[in-house]
């Protein structure tokens, strides 16, 4: 808890950007593609990074298998069960590797959803190893059309723990396609996870620092979960796996906002997972608390 002599440490948060940005509240309407990852499928490597569920991240996604404006109608209709007003959404892309598939495929998906007239920005959830040139070149002209954010799975600048976690690139090539997309006109969004195995805070620090020098345009924060029926979750059930408590993650993530700059979003201080597969940390299951909490420690704005 925050005591009242105490000066909150601030951030500019997504909520506040994207209202500022679209002149209104926006909300994520999650969406699929028939899509793998190059680490599921034998290409990199088999059974995905150990911490990532059937869903491949996308375990609130629609089905893949329903036509996009069904996938977006969907969404847009379980959402406004909440709010009951109108809004603007993004498409989030966010099962699996969305580039992983052919330029034309992705490009028919990605127009259908910028098409859509409650679409107000694409984001897609992918790998720096899946950006191909002719990737690139789709998701530029996509970006013509509706601003597209390119979300990357990098979790850690160190490439000894992305070998733990079956990461299967290098970091070498996550600075490349950041520059890449960066000279293309498309923005870039890094997730980071702290709290993974054997890694200090200084080095949770170190990839912050990385990624802000790379001047990506936003960051999402996570601790470290596990969910059943993952190899993560196996190491943690044997004892061999320390999870991050809620004072101890967040220590953590009040020295990253330090290091960060103003004009760079923080679109995620910490993540979980869906409550029927979430085994730990259980302090992540009551979203509400932790939401108290960080408004009482954190002060953001655009």
């Amino acid at each position: 808890m925050i005591l009242p002599h105490m000066t909150k440490t601030e951030y500019s948060d997504a909520n506040t950007y994207f209202k500022n940005r679209f002149g209104t509240k926006v909300y994520k309407a999650a969406i699929s593609l028939d899509v793998t990852c190059p680490n599921r499928d034998g290409t990199k490597g088999v059974g995905g990074c150990i911490f990532c569920g059937n869903g491949g991240s996308g375990e609130f996604a629609s089905s893949k298998v329903d036509p996009i404006k069904i996938q977006i109608d969907s969404a847009v209709s379980m959402l406004q069960k909440k709010i009951k007003k109108p809004a603007l959404y993004i498409a989030y892309f966010q099962s699996f590797t969305n580039t992983y598939c052919s330029p034309l495929y992705l490009e028919k998906e990605l127009m259908e959803a910028a098409g859509d007239d409650r679409i107000c920005a694409l984001s897609i959830g992918t790998r720096p190893d899946c950006l191909n040139d002719d990737i690139i070149e789709v998701l530029k002209r996509v970006n013509a059309v509706k601003p597209v954010m390119v979300e990357l799975g990098l979790q850690t600048i160190h490439d000894k723990t992305a070998q733990w976690f079956n990461r299967c690139y290098e970091t070498s090539e996550f600075d490349d396609s950041v520059k890449r997309l960066k000279d293309n006109g498309i923005e870039v969004i890094c997730h980071l996870i702290f709290g993974l195995r054997d890694e200090t805070k200084e080095m949770m620090l170190q990839s912050v620092k990385h990624v802000v020098d790379l001047k990506v345009d936003g960051i999402k924060f996570t601790c470290l979960y596990v969910l059943k029926d993952t190899p993560l979750a196996e190491l943690w059930q044997e004892g061999k796996l320390h999870i991050l408590e809620r004072d101890e993650y967040f220590d953590i993530v009040e020295e990253a906002l330090k290091l960060i700059p103003k004009d760079i979003i923080i679109h995620r201080l910490t993540g979980d997972g869906p409550k029927k597969l979430l085994l730990a940390p259980s302090w992540t299951k009551d979203k509400r608390s932790v939401v108290n909490y960080i408004n009482n420690r954190f002060e953001h704005g655009g």
